[in-house]
């Protein structure tokens, strides 16, 4: 009489496991093994809904809206200062899979600084541009150049 194998009434204990790894919902601090972590909410194992994500290498932190794994929505994004240790705001405003896209404000120096419409990470419609020496240009860009109409202001 042949040996026959019947199949596992229970099944094996890595899917358990597997099931129980899966997040969705709100988690608390998540740790990657570069260092990186994420606290925020989850839906089907992607970034979802509201977080904070702190970037180890970039020495960087986004605050936000998560949608799919990627920046979408209101968030803003923050680098370490090397002189000082504290986070620096560089941009907050609207994102779109991972770039910035509608309204938003880029922060270059304390001084110089663009307010306006972005699209695909790129300057694009209406802004104000603030120069370090003063000077202000409002008015329309394209692809993060001047383009269209607008106007200098020169500081005298």
């Amino acid at each position: 009489m042949p040996l026959t194998k019947h199949p596992r009434d229970t099944e094996p204990p890595w899917m358990d496991w597997d099931r129980k790894a899966q997040k969705s919902g709100l988690r608390h601090t998540v740790y990657c093994v570069n260092g990186d972590q994420y606290t925020g909410e989850w839906l089907n194992n992607l970034k979802h809904g509201k977080g904070t994500y702190i970037c180890k290498s970039a020495k960087s932190i986004y605050e936000g809206e998560w949608k799919c794994g990627k920046r979408s929505g209101f968030g803003t994004y923050s680098v370490q200062d090397p002189i000082t240790g504290e986070y620096v705001k560089v941009y907050s405003g609207c994102w779109k899979n991972n770039k910035q896209h509608g309204c938003g404000s880029y922060f270059y120096t304390d001084t110089e600084y663009y307010e306006g419409d972005w699209k695909g990470g790129q300057r694009s419609g209406w802004g104000r541009m603030h120069f370090a020496n003063g000077d202000v240009y409002e008015g329309e860009w394209l692809e993060d150049q001047h383009c269209g109409q607008g106007m200098l202001q020169l500081v005298k």
